[in-house]
């Protein structure tokens, strides 16, 4: 199943820099091997905002959760999911 997610990123200020560092190098690390297992389809960066909008492939609402609560800067993030469909307009369809 195809999700939309968008994510934005707030990290505190009060958060040491060397910490928020080695969080990020993590997450950097975790999403690009989900992207390598097909799990992250796309990534996209938000112009102007620390966010960004990505295709999950997840066979259902639990393992997309665990995928996204795993991610080193889930306490930082607001996220929005919303749930994709095959479109019958479409010439290709998932």
């Amino acid at each position: 199943m195809l999700y939309m997610v968008e994510m934005i990123v707030r990290i505190p200020s009060t958060l040491d820099p060397e910490v928020a560092a080695k969080i990020k190098q993590e997450e950097k690390e975790y999403s690009q091997k989900l992207q390598r297992e097909g799990k992250w389809r796309h990534l996209w960066r938000v112009v102007g905002e620390y966010a960004n909008v990505s295709i999950f492939d997840a066979k259902d609402n639990d393992e997309l959760h665990t995928m996204l609560s795993s991610l080193p800067l889930f306490p930082y993030m607001e996220i929005k999911v919303t749930p994709l469909a095959n479109h019958p307009s479409s010439i290709v369809q998932e």
